[in-house]
Order: structure tokens, then C-alpha cells, then sequence
């Protein structure tokens, strides 16, 4: 495993065995194929940290199953859901009834999450959201079907918040998407905040894709705040740290709390800026020699290593798949009790298991952006201060309202 290799880039080769869903029924396709569906942003806001990098690690999936499963053809088949709960529904619903797909993965926008795990629910199908955070997919949203894999806005807030608040970040000021994703993360972490004797001085609610957040900005620095709680994700996150830059607050000792951030973000935000930031994941390519080798093998690929997403995108669809071998069918209700009676270990998750409300127990990583003379390559931008057992990383069963919880 050459490590110099990864931290300075590799080149991109051609996707094969993947393609795009076409807008009609798949000719060929039977009830012997087992049919996977990568639903995401392909070319929004968070394609950078979602998109083609999902495809990418669930075609390795798919490879490293050998392609069949049970003696059945694996097919994979993404989409793009433009961040639109009509446009993801619409896609979902059509992959559900007219293509034989078997489970979605990745959904990584809550609001689209939300509607395509109802309709998963309607229809007796499985859903796999990786990306996206609201914690209502295993509360008053929860579904038999439904699973929630990479994190979740309760997680995210509990790490970061209480790391910010330790270091003297004690009034809060939020900028906020306004959908789904970012009511839930302004929700978690407000909660996180009150608990520990913090306070909330206000919130100001942006669409998503802004680009201008400066009316923000200049009410958060009037607010008496110290912490500008950013309840936002992908491009979004990158333009109000950097603006937070531009117009002055860090200078003035006004921090940004990463409640969702990842490698990318920081990438394109730049250490100078990012330098000293923490925030919570689910997974660091140069954790150890496992999760190093996997991130070469993408990069060779994808030309860079993975996000949290990319990378459990691999695991999630691999867990899949053993489920799908150990209940001898691919039938949701067969398939869906394999996966939670089996342990989920891979090169990013050890022992990891899935509760009755679709939420995925694993430990989380409180992180920090390294300074600029401690990279040692273009991606060698973190470092993990402390580990969360997932035993305390996430809310506890009983408060989250799911139907399922008896």
C-alpha cells in the first residue's frame, strides 16, 4: 500500500458495469436479477461529496461480490435526484415498479429521504439512506424497510457541539437550509446547547444553493454570538465559512461550528481557513492501514480518496448483499431481518449493528482540521481527536418516537 500515492492524487479511470436509469421499464430484467438503485445529488450542492463517488464504491461492491449473489446477476443502475423530493420520488417510484429495483441507496437529501422511505414503506421495499442526516428517518418517519446508515443529525450535533461548547463556544448564532436536513441539525444541536448551559441568540434561515449569505453574516455579528452554528451542507457550508472569512467574525473571534462537514469541504475552504475546525464523522481515510487501502483502490478511480459517504456507500451495499445471500431471496422482509441480525464490519465499522428503527449503531470521530505545516500531501487535512462509541453517539431508542419501538 503506497501511502504517498494516495496523499498525492491519483488519476481517474473509466466507470464500468454502471449506468445510468433510463426513463422506461429495463428490457431483460427479471425476478432473478438482484437490482440495486444509487439515488443522489449528481450535480448539485453536495454532488462533490455524494454523486459519482457513491457509484463508484457501490460498483466495487458489487465487484468484489464476484457480480452475483445466489446464483442471480447483480445490476446497478443511479440517478440523480436534483434535490427535489419530486424528482427523487418520481425516480424511486418508477424504479420500484417498473424496473424491479430491489433497494435504493445513498438519498442524500432529507427531504427526498423522507418521502422515497415512505413510498419504500407503501411498496414493501428497502431504502439505505447513507447521506442524508434528519433524524425523523428512525423517528415518526421510521419503516420495517428503512435504514439509516452513515450518521445522523442527533450524532452529528452531540460530537461537535460539546467540543465547540468545551473550548468556550457558548452563544450560538444559526445560519440554517431551509429544508429538512437543516431544521433537524438546528434542532439536535440547539437541544445539545440548552443541555450544557448554552444559549441561543438567534437564526436566520437560507435556501439552498445560496450563494450571498452577507445579510447572515452581518446579523450574526450584531447577535453577541461567539459560535455561528452552520445547519448547512456541501457548497453551502463552503460559502459561509468563506464568507465568515471575508467579512471579518473569525478575526473577530466569532467561530464557525462544522455541524456537517467532510474532507472535500475542507478541501475547497483551504486549511488557512479551516485550520483548528472540529466536527464529527463517521470515517477518515488515514485512520489505519484498512480504511488507507480502501481510499487508494477508490482513488485510482475517482482520482481522490472518499467522503464519509463514498466510503460507507461500500459497506452499506456490501451488508446488502450478504443479506441477500444469507436469506437465500431477495425479499424485502427476509432480506431486511438478515440485515439486522447480522454484525456489520468492514474497513470502517467494527461490529455496527441495526436497531429495530433503521438506525445503524457505530462509533463516530470527532475530528480536526490539521494546520497547513502539518499536511504532508494535498489530502492529508485531519485528524482524529477522539472517538464516540456508538453506544453514546446516538439518540436513545426509546426518545425518538418510532412506531416500530415497542
Amino acid at each position: 500500500m503506497n501511502r504517498r500515492h494516495l496523499l498525492a492524487g491519483a488519476a481517474a479511470l473509466p466507470l464500468a458495469a454502471i449506468r445510468p436509469s433510463e426513463g422506461r421499464a429495463q428490457s431483460g430484467i427479471s425476478d432473478g436479477v438482484v437490482k440495486i438503485g444509487v439515488l443522489d445529488d449528481m450535480s448539485g450542492v453536495f454532488a462533490d461529496q455524494q454523486g459519482m463517488g457513491d457509484v463508484v464504491s457501490a460498483r466495487l461492491a458489487v465487484e468484489d461480490f464476484g457480480g452475483r449473489v445466489n446464483g442471480m446477476p447483480i445490476e446497478l443502475v443511479y440517478g440523480d435526484l436534483q434535490n427535489r423530493p419530486d424528482v427523487g420520488l418520481s425516480i424511486a417510484r418508477r424504479w420500484y415498479d417498473q424496473e424491479r429495483v430491489d433497494a435504493i441507496f445513498g438519498l442524500g437529501n432529507s427531504a427526498v429521504a423522507l418521502a422515497v422511505q415512505n413510498l419504500a414503506r407503501e411498496k414493501q421495499k428497502i431504502d439505505v439512506v447513507v447521506a442524508a442526516g434528519t433524524t425523523d428517518l428512525t423517528g415518526p418517519g421510521c419503516s420495517p424497510y428503512g435504514v439509516h446508515w452513515t450518521y445522523d443529525n442527533y450524532a452529528l450535533a452531540r460530537g461537535t457541539v460539546g467540543a465547540v461548547m468545551q473550548g468556550g463556544g457558548r452563544r450560538w448564532y444559526f445560519i440554517t437550509s431551509d429544508f429538512a436536513f437543516g431544521h433537524s441539525l438546528e434542532a439536535n444541536a440547539t437541544a445539545v446547547i440548552r443541555q450544557l448551559g448554552g444559549q441561543v441568540v438567534g437564526s436566520a434561515r437560507a435556501p439552498l444553493g445560496e450563494t450571498d449569505y452577507s445579510s447572515h453574516l452581518v446579523r450574526a455579528a450584531q447577535s453577541g454570538a461567539n459560535v455561528v452554528g452552520i445547519a448547512a451542507a456541501g457548497t453551502d457550508f463552503i460559502n459561509i465559512v468563506k464568507q465568515m472569512g471575508e467579512f471579518g467574525l473569525t478575526r473577530r473571534g466569532i467561530q464557525p461550528a462544522a455541524l456537517l462537514c467532510l474532507l472535500t469541504n475542507v478541501k475547497a475552504i483551504g486549511l488557512e481557513t479551516a485550520q483548528g475546525m472540529v466536527f464529527t464523522e463517521a470515517y477518515y481515510w488515514d485512520q489505519n492501514d484498512a480504511t488507507r487501502a480502501y481510499s487508494e483502490r477508490f482513488a485510482r478511480i475517482h482520482g481522490r480518496p472518499p467522503t464519509m459517504f463514498q466510503a460507507s456507500m461500500w459497506g452499506a451495499v456490501t451488508h446488502y448483499l450478504k443479506a441477500v445471500q444469507a436469506a437465500g431471496t431477495d425479499a424485502s422482509q427476509a432480506v431486511m431481518a438478515k440485515m439486522r441480525e447480522m454484525p456489520i464490519n468492514d474497513f470502517m465499522t467494527n461490529n455496527g449493528s441495526i436497531r429495530i428503527d433503521g438506525r445503524v449503531i457505530r462509533d463516530m470521530y470527532l475530528m480536526r482540521a490539521k494546520q497547513p505545516r502539518q499536511a504532508r500531501g494535498e489530502w492529508d487535512l485531519l485528524e482524529v481527536v477522539q472517538t464516540i462509541p456508538g453506544n453514546e453517539a446516538y439518540r436513545p431508542l426509546a426518545e425518538g418516537g418510532c412506531p416500530l419501538v415497542r
